[in-house]
């Protein structure tokens, strides 16, 4: 995949680089903060190749992608110049307080994730390593891999003050400098004296509450919050020719008082209350909360909500040693999807969804389900619904037998092993049951739910070999009723658009249509309608006719990459153009020459608004001249 001209498309749909004041990414998406969503071509983009799917939550327009998102992340990072791991945007007063706070959740979690998940797939690996007695815990082997998984967990203080810094808009190293004094050894060494003693540690001649803040995340996302108050004012304060010491002098001097003496505490006893909280939930309703996770975790993600489910997983595990809620019921889920997307692939037809369906379901319970539920679950509805009460199901028995998470990461098959602690095998063979019953209730409720005919996937719009062989006859007898006729934009040869050698076109991802071998370097509009999109590089051109069709032209293959060398459209979005106006100029000698096809696609994108297309497919053709039919 090209993934530098995805991303650079999917950055002009957006609204190009002067409409994004923040981006970050998970694991599956692209998470930007646009300063006006208004100008982002939503319907396109979800048309577009390498684009699972669109969601507008939690103030963040969302572009799922899949598992190389990173890689397309990147060289949209290098066009629009922002700091890393900035989520936020300009526009933040717009948004509703649970939009804040949904994003500002996120923000300060998404960049975290991979270090919280390598450290919970090295402790599932040890985890594996004892069990099977390939490791013995006193070795030293298995210590220096214990304390580098540790790492992360113990400094998650400081890695946490990076992210809030950038959410909150404050110095990062400061805040990192925040979570160093909660981990100093020293200090550490003075509460576990003072513990030991009963004698309290006094600080200006006041009494610091004797906690422990490694693994912790409630206090120092507290403590980087008020430094970002007190920055500017240290800022305002501090006199002009001496800014550069006194400024963070005072930030760290206040901030870190304050948080020792106030919010540090203010943290850890909120943790311990939710710790509590759910203890009383083990107590008298274990089965409750894991229940209704396993069926809303896929609504949740939807929204991005379960960004704000995850750190109580985490603090989990960091006060009790173990997690019974988040993580057994998100493997049940994430299982559940998986299963559903499974399901639609053995049962569907289209051989087009049928592969993505399988692929889907692979990485949804490996712990990734972003593919799943946009690309399958979500798009015909009954798998969706099918996996949440699959979830619920599996999330009862993992609730109703106490199943114990000890290591965390992205909870699928991967890390089954992270259940192996406490009683041995115990929880990891409750976690495989419960996932098991997941899978079994989802995969039989989507192969009773789901229908091809009812969930938009007609068997007589497929390409199979009967289709093929009586399109022919079916245009002949429909040929007076076509309501749509799409035109020839070029002068060239015709081709059978199975046959371009890409298989975003060829297999009629973005839509049928034709495609043409030009013979001119002026391309004309092949309907009466308007312009809705010219892409930055000029190499395709989308347009809107009178009477709905939608039509993409795009002009050579991967040409993308000349970024825009040799185009030049002669029209803008908005423009309204008749058959025949001339729309484009291309140098083909020139494109031909930086070794690229000059084959062009003409698609109707929303070709399941129709009953039926026919396109011509071979011989000579002119510009103006009918090459494809739509009929309703």
């Amino acid at each position: 995949m090209d993934y530098k001209g995805l991303g650079t498309e999917i950055l002009s749909l957006v609204g190009g680089k002067d409409n994004v004041s923040g981006l970050t990414h998970c694991a599956t998406r692209l998470r930007f903060n646009l300063k006006d969503e208004s100008l982002a071509k939503t319907d396109v983009l979800k048309e577009t190749p390498g684009v699972l799917g669109v969601v507008s939550n939690g103030g963040q327009y969302q572009i799922i992608i899949g598992n190389d998102v990173n890689h397309v992340y990147r060289p949209i990072m290098d066009i629009v110049k922002l700091d890393e791991g900035n989520a936020g945007g300009s526009e933040e007063e717009k948004k509703s307080v649970g939009a804040k706070i949904i994003d500002t959740i996120t923000g300060i979690f998404t960049p975290v994730l991979p270090a919280i998940t390598a450290a919970g797939m090295l402790k599932a690996v040890l985890a594996l390593c004892t069990a099977f007695h390939w490791l013995d815990n006193t070795s030293e082997t298995y210590q220096i891999i214990n304390f580098m998984a540790d790492a992360a967990f113990y400094f998650l203080p400081i890695l946490l003050a990076n992210s809030a810094a950038k959410k909150f808009k404050t110095n990062p190293y400061l805040a990192m400098m925040l979570g160093g004094i909660l981990l100093h050894p020293n200090f550490v060494s003075m509460v576990a004296a003072s513990r030991e003693t009963g004698e309290a540690i006094r600080f200006l001649g006041m009494p610091l509450y004797n906690a422990t803040y490694s693994s912790s995340v409630i206090p120092i996302i507290l403590a980087v919050w008020f430094m970002s108050y007190v920055e500017p004012l240290a800022d305002k304060v501090s006199p002009k020719a001496i800014k550069f010491f006194t400024k963070p002098l005072l930030t760290i001097l206040v901030a870190g008082t304050v948080t020792l003496l106030v919010i540090g505490p203010v943290g850890f006893i909120l943790s311990a209350w939710v710790a509590d909280a759910i203890n009383m939930l083990n107590t008298y309703a274990s089965w409750l909360v894991p229940t209704l996770l396993g069926g809303l975790f896929p609504l949740l993600v939807m929204t991005g909500t379960h960004y704000g489910i995850i750190p109580i997983g985490i603090n989990n595990r960091m006060t009790t040693g173990y997690d019974t809620l988040v993580y057994p019921a998100n493997l049940c889920s994430n299982i559940a999807q998986g299963a559903s997307s499974f399901a639609v692939g053995l049962k569907t037809k289209k051989q087009k969804v049928k592969e993505l369906a399988f692929s889907a379901g692979i990485t949804a319970v490996c712990g990734i389900t972003e593919p799943a539920l946009y690309g399958i679950n979500m798009r015909f509805k009954t798998p969706l619904a099918a996996a949440c009460a699959g979830g619920a199901v599996g999330g009862l028995y993992v609730g109703l037998f106490g199943v114990r998470n000890y290591a965390g990461g992205s909870p699928g098959l991967m890390t089954l092993p992270g259940y192996i602690g406490g009683d041995g095998f115990t929880d990891l063979i409750n976690a495989v049951i419960g996932a098991a019953i997941a899978f079994a209730a989802s995969f039989i409720l989507t192969l009773v739910l789901f229908k091809d005919e009812k969930e938009g996937l007609d068997p007589a719009k497929n390409d199979t070999k009967e289709n093929t062989e009586n399109k022919d006859q079916k245009a002949s007898a429909s040929l007076s009723s076509a309501s749509i006729e799409i035109a020839a934009p070029v002068d060239g040869q015709l081709v059978k658009l199975s046959d371009v050698n890409d298989p975003t076109f060829a297999q009629a991802i973005l839509g049928k249509g034709a495609a043409i071998i030009p013979e001119d370097n002026t391309f004309h509009s092949p309907v009466n309608g308007e312009v809705v999109m010219v892409f930055n590089t000029e190499h395709a051109i989308g347009l809107k006719s009178d009477d709905g069709a939608e039509v993409l032209i795009h002009v050579g293959l991967d040409t993308v990459n000349l970024k825009g060398k040799h185009y030049h459209a002669l029209v803008k979005a908005g423009d309204k153009v008749k058959i025949g106006d001339p729309i484009l100029e291309v140098d083909l000698a020139a494109v031909k020459a930086e070794g690229y096809d000059v084959v062009t696609p003409v698609l109707l994108t929303n070709s399941n608004d129709y009953a039926d297309i026919v396109a011509s497919a071979s011989g000579s053709t002119k510009a103006g001249t009918s090459i494809i039919r739509a009929f309703h």
